[in-house]
């Protein structure tokens, strides 16, 4: 498409940058997996996982089976591993691709293991383990363990050394994920670190060791070191967007990925007391210029920031006008002088001296950056620079 009316921007040059970053702050001893799920936090997987592996990224993340399959048919070889179930009728596709899967419960190994010496194929596994979050996960000792004692500990250890010991697969790693290490107060993070440092401990004790074990993601990347262990997997700060406020941002400097635009496509000049959009929920105070800009909530622009967000034209914040529709949305230009139909408009990112920002839309729409990036949809396409 050479002329879209509502696209994104994806400066590879600033994912380049922030994937040599965050090796800069990792442990010298740890690999980096660069987590592109969910079509690569909306700013498409292909592209920044080429990037990755060249910047200095060691290997994939990703959370369903169809992503890594994307991966790979783009001519993709590094390892993936996939976070999320690969259902049983799917095994022979992870296997035929040489792909790694996480196991998160006996039942998920047993699967994979049985349909792996059919075939006569030993695939590369990760074992998940719980250390407090209450999603995928063989249980340690989180809160529900409380009272259980030791007798309870020793069962979850069984369990890793059963899914260890299957015929058929070569567990590669262990791993955990943290509930709130992007939190200034660690406690809670540092507890589950501390959990799953205990069973790393007591299985060695026990003689299994795997290769890698890990539990660092962006959060803890950033703000918690001793946590780097012997792999990272940051996701968010790749792109160029911090976790939360809390991190310290002074550690590593990122640089945001994605800018969306559209355009202006009509240009109307209201008296006051003019009412815009569906519901009629705006009236205008006073005349003014109103555009119409080719970007709604079909391509991800969330509806809440009906009549309470902003985009930039000709260098100004400019408010949105009355609710958002399926394709277009409203603007008050009143105050932008010589504002014309064709007009470059910044939904996120730079124009001018004015920066609209995934933190700022997220904190109007009472969410985080992750969602603002990710569900941008397919039809917006992707423009890439680099």
């Amino acid at each position: 498409m050479n002329n879209p009316l509502t696209w994104v921007e994806i400066n590879l040059s600033a994912y380049s940058h922030n994937i040599a970053e965050l090796c800069r702050i990792a442990s010298s001893e740890a690999r980096l997996m660069a987590v592109v799920k969910a079509d690569g936090y909306g700013h498409g997987a292909v592209a920044v996982a080429r990037v990755a592996l060249e910047s200095g990224a060691d290997c994939l993340g990703v959370a369903r089976l169809h992503e890594a399959v994307e991966l790979r048919e783009a001519g993709i070889a590094a390892p993936i591993l996939i976070f999320g179930l690969t259902p049983a009728e799917e095994i022979d596709t992870l296997l035929d691709l040489d792909l790694t899967q996480a196991v998160f419960s006996q039942a998920t190994a047993g699967a994979l293991a049985a349909e792996a010496v059919t075939r006569g194929k030993r695939p590369r596994v990760h074992i998940k383990v719980d250390t407090g979050m209450g999603r995928l996960g063989l249980l340690t000792e989180g809160p529900d363990a409380k009272g259980l004692g030791r007798g309870a500990a020793d069962h979850r250890l069984s369990e890793v050394e059963t899914i260890a010991n299957l015929q058929g697969l070569e567990v590669e790693g262990l791993f955990t994920h943290f509930a709130t290490a992007d939190h200034a107060d660690k406690t809670y993070a540092n507890r589950q670190l501390q959990r799953f440092l205990e069973l790393v401990d007591r299985l060695r004790q026990q003689g299994l060791e795997f290769p890698l074990s890990h539990a660092a993601n962006s959060a803890a990347l950033i703000d918690m070191p001793d946590s780097n262990l012997d792999m990272v997997r940051p996701g968010i700060a790749t792109y160029g967007l911090y976790p939360s406020a809390a991190v310290d941002r002074s550690r590593v400097g990122l640089k945001p990925v994605m800018e969306w635009k559209t355009k202006v496509v009509q240009l109307k000049k209201v008296p006051a007391g003019f009412g815009v959009s569906y519901g009629i929920t705006h009236e205008t105070p006073r005349p003014t210029n109103l555009a119409t800009v080719a970007v709604g909530y079909a391509d991800g622009l969330k509806r809440g920031l009906s009549s309470r967000g902003q985009m930039l034209v000709g260098g100004q914040r400019v408010p949105i006008v009355g609710r958002i529709c399926m394709d277009l949305t409203l603007l008050d230009v009143g105050e932008v002088p010589g504002a014309s139909v064709g007009d470059e408009v910044v939904i996120l990112g730079r124009q001018g001296d004015e920066m609209l920002s995934a933190d700022e839309m997220a904190t109007t729409l009472g969410t985080i950056n992750y969602e603002i990036v990710s569900t941008i949809t397919s039809r917006v396409p992707r423009i890439y620079l680099r």
